[in-house]
């Protein structure tokens, strides 16, 4: 499990209601459309992946982050911005078992 700065537990878990029941729909079409059709590369990190996107994801990207940090709280993300227009590196990390996780929810 990861801590906080408290050091009480996240458990590895969804937190169903925390995106509103409309947005969700739309929440659902980006994660399909940033994983199966935009992203350039996946590799494997501790507890995690690393994804790379073209330069013009970084809106859909920030989006996405904005919403999954409220529905997976135990998620870390590190979202990097190379110079000169090019890719974007997003991170995903959480406690062990966070990459079956990420296969599972992204269709990985």
């Amino acid at each position: 499990m990861t801590t906080t700065e408290t050091s009480m537990p996240i458990p590895l878990a969804c937190v169903p209601g925390a995106i509103p029941e409309a947005e969700r729909p739309l929440h659902f079409a980006l994660i399909r459309r940033l994983f199966d059709e935009t992203v350039e590369e996946r590799e494997p990190i501790p507890n995690g992946y690393a994804f790379r996107f073209p330069a013009d994801a970084l809106e859909p990207l920030s989006r996405f982050l904005l919403n999954e940090r409220k529905c997976c709280p135990f998620l870390s993300f590190a979202l990097e911005a190379a110079p000169a227009g090019g890719p974007v590196w997003l991170r995903l990390a959480g406690p062990e078992g966070t990459r079956d996780f990420l296969d599972a929810e992204l269709g990985l």
